[in-house]
């Protein structure tokens, strides 16, 4: 049966090929079907292959015309030799004589091996069918909805999501993509910028612990840190809330880079000197900034800015440190900027000055004695926004280090002040001998009124007689020495007198009026932060206070809440209620809203009873609940008045509120029910302590009766959510692998 149908197919397909040939050679139909005999020469001419089915070329097949009559039989056609047109009329012959039987038994069949290339015949399967009967809409449809294999994400790819997380302050999630997605998921291999990125977003928050976890794993695999990876781990170690533990870790990570001998760029210093700037003191910074002038980098205003950051460490001597900071900044020729002016201010603020003598010797004394060795360097030292320095200079850090810590020292015969290679001496009589009015010159000018108590003359030659009859208030402030400026005239200055508060110390530099001169000098403007820092430490009820709001209006600046808060928080340490409450009119005039912090510096300000429940009152009608530090400003103020009714009533009040109690508001009562040392209520009678018995009661009771406030984790919301809620459960008591 095979054998028959394989003989059918082959006659067909050549019928088909010797009537397209037929076609093409002008031959009729009549004489498609031929016989060897009847050929002129027996054979056909050269016909060699032709492609069976036109129009069809993907299906296309060969057939020799040549090798297919090869064993086909002669057959007598009648020849006519009429014309074209009469024979194309003639009946065509439909029968064909095959003659040699045997041989076509054993050739039946075997022509199917040339043709058919499929060996097996199996059952067309429904999803054929169905293709075999849809329309040819619907098939083009479905070929666009076919599917494409997923390509997976490249390590680049992640390295640009977390970094777009990371922008967006979302430091959770990028490291949960990092961690879950990118290693788990599809176990690809970090590269070295992956870790980096994530490294940097940690450390800008603090997050020290997760840092050098980072950087473990990043050794573990074998990838190569770069500065930047160096420089976002310092950076960590800065922004730590933990100063002893980011310092420790930065020394390991030093050490460990010295060790493997490995040099660090400018950037990388910076993130170093930051780290000694917050965590230590300015001695480790004057170790750090001679290892950067030893290695032969370019010193720029962010250098002395870090430098400037190591001084307000010193509480005592900050200032001093800053401002002798501040003048070799400008003796090696490096311009300040905005943020440097700001540290400045910040230094008047929270450092003091020392010892008023030392800081006499050091500022007021000739600019030659004082200042340590400069030499000239090279040109050309690349400086930030691609400018170079006019005259480079390389600095004695050692002369300028001993000057910054050089303290006192009194000797019975003679003081020697070395101040690099110069040495100043100053007599022991002229340090003992009091200065007497007859004694002054008339044009003498002092700093204070307090300037007869302890005057240390730097050269005898400036001081010379004063009449009695000149007022010291004719002293302004243009008379005034400015110490920001390098060049000073020291013909009517004897010594600094106290300087106990920020206004004094911002006097020194000029006032608000000088200091703001010295920005313009340097073509620079004040910003809103220098102009709520000069809030703050301004004299207040002065002229220069009333007039800061106007110099916002010269700048073009809007003042926002966080300058009258700072505004108010000043006026309410000085006792001043009623003059901190008329600020809130000028809030309002200037279409802000007072927040919680106006109201937590308000409360200050509430010494009695009555201005406390008046001013949480007034919160809520303000639509303000107040909160915690609302509560702990009022604590404290009653707490040092020893009011204990006060104390009592502020405990109801945040009872009835719900306030928890956070771990400030719990060390403040604690202190307010301890009795005073060596009282015996029974030997004495104190009229601040009657009502203490009744306090602790009731203290106890409000103990039990309130939930405290858990202080929350400064990492807590850096945490992947994964890891949060295994803590979570952990200390639930549940168990983790319960609820996955």
């Amino acid at each position: 049966m095979s054998k028959l149908l394989s003989l059918m197919c082959f006659r067909n397909h050549c019928n088909a090929g010797l009537h397209s040939i037929s076609k093409y050679l002008s031959i009729p139909p009549a004489l498609s079907i031929l016989t060897c005999k009847e050929v002129p020469g027996g054979r056909l001419p050269h016909l060699r292959t032709y492609s069976l089915g036109t129009g069809r070329a993907a299906q296309s097949r060969n057939v020799s015309v040549s090798s297919s009559l090869k064993n086909c039989h002669s057959a007598k056609v009648t020849q006519n030799s009429a014309p074209m047109s009469e024979r194309t009329s003639d009946p065509v012959p439909t029968c064909v004589e095959l003659e040699g039987s045997d041989q076509a038994e054993k050739d039946f069949g075997s022509f199917a091996k040339s043709y058919g290339s499929r060996k097996v015949f199996r059952k067309m399967s429904p999803e054929l069918l169905d293709l075999k009967y849809r329309d040819a809409s619907r098939a083009e449809e479905e070929e666009e909805v076919v599917s494409r294999p997923v390509q997976r994400n490249t390590t680049y790819w992640y390295f640009l999501q977390c970094k777009k997380l990371l922008k967006q302050n979302k430091l959770a999630e990028a490291l949960d993509m990092f961690e879950t997605q990118m290693l788990k998921a599809e176990r690809l291999e970090p590269e070295e910028y992956n870790y980096t990125v994530l490294i940097g977003g940690c450390g800008r928050v603090g997050y020290l612990k997760k840092a050098f976890k980072l950087y473990n794993d990043m050794k573990k695999r074998g990838l190569v840190p770069t500065d930047a990876t160096y420089t976002a781990l310092f950076n960590a170690c800065a922004e730590s809330p933990w100063k002893d533990s980011g310092l420790q870790q930065a020394l390991k990570l030093q050490h460990e880079l010295k060790r493997k001998n490995i040099p660090l760029n400018l950037i990388t210093y910076h993130a170093l000197l930051k780290t000694h700037a917050l965590c230590s003191d300015l001695r480790a910074c004057f170790h750090i900034f001679k290892e950067i002038v030893q290695k032969g980098h370019a010193i720029t205003q962010e250098t002395f800015n870090f430098l400037l950051m190591g001084c307000l460490k010193d509480k005592e001597h900050g200032f001093r440190f800053a401002l002798q900071v501040w003048r070799q900044m400008l003796k090696v020729g490096i311009e300040p900027n905005s943020h440097s002016y700001n540290l400045l201010l910040r230094a008047a603020r929270d450092c003091g000055i020392g010892d008023s003598s030392v800081a006499s010797r050091l500022l007021l004394s000739n600019e030659e004695a004082v200042t340590p060795k400069v030499t000239r360097g090279r040109r050309g030292q690349k400086v930030k926004n691609g400018k170079e320095w006019t005259c480079a200079a390389t600095l004695d850090v050692d002369a300028l280090e001993s000057q910054l810590f050089l303290e006192a020292s009194t000797r019975r015969g003679e003081e020697s002040l070395q101040v690099g290679n110069v040495t100043a001496h100053l007599n022991e009589e002229m340090l003992d001998k009091p200065v007497m009015e007859n004694d002054l010159n008339p044009n003498q000018k002092y700093l204070n009124q307090d300037v007869f108590s302890d005057l240390v003359p730097v050269n005898r030659n400036h001081v010379t007689p004063i009449e009695s009859t000149s007022p010291l208030s004719s002293v302004t402030s243009e008379s005034l020495p400015n110490l920001l400026d390098l060049r000073i005239d020291y013909t009517n200055i004897i010594s600094l007198g106290s300087v106990r508060s920020a206004s004094d110390r911002l006097a020194l530099m000029g006032n608000m009026e000088g200091f703001l001169s010295k920005m313009k000098g340097h073509g620079l403007k004040p910003d809103i932060r220098t102009l709520t820092l000069l809030a703050d430490i301004v004299e207040s009820g002065s002229q220069s206070e009333s007039s800061l709001l106007s110099i916002f209006e010269e700048h073009g600046l809007k003042p926002d809440i966080l300058f009258f808060n700072t505004w108010v928080r000043k006026k309410a340490k000085l006792g001043d209620l009623e003059g901190a409450k008329a600020l809130l009119s000028v809030v309002s005039e200037r279409a802000l809203e007072a927040n919680t912090h106006t109201f937590c510096s308000l409360a200050i300000a509430c010494r009695t009873q009555k201005d406390g429940l008046q001013l949480l009152s007034d919160m809520q009608a303000c639509g303000v609940n107040p909160n915690a530090h609302v509560y702990s400003a009022l604590l404290n103020s009653a707490a040092k008045r020893l009011d204990y009714v006060y104390l009592t009533e502020i405990l109801r009040h945040m009872k009835h509120n719900k306030v928890a109690p956070n771990e400030v508001i719990i060390r403040q009562l604690e202190f307010a029910a301890q009795y005073p040392p060596n009282f015996d209520k029974y030997k004495s009678k104190n009229t601040y302590l009657e009502k203490i018995d009744g306090f602790r009661g009731y203290y106890n009771h409000w103990l039990k009766s309130v939930p405290a406030q858990e202080t929350p984790h400064p990492w807590e919301k850096f945490k992947t959510p994964t890891k949060q809620v295994e803590v979570e459960q952990a200390n639930s008591g549940e168990d983790p692998k319960a609820t996955n």
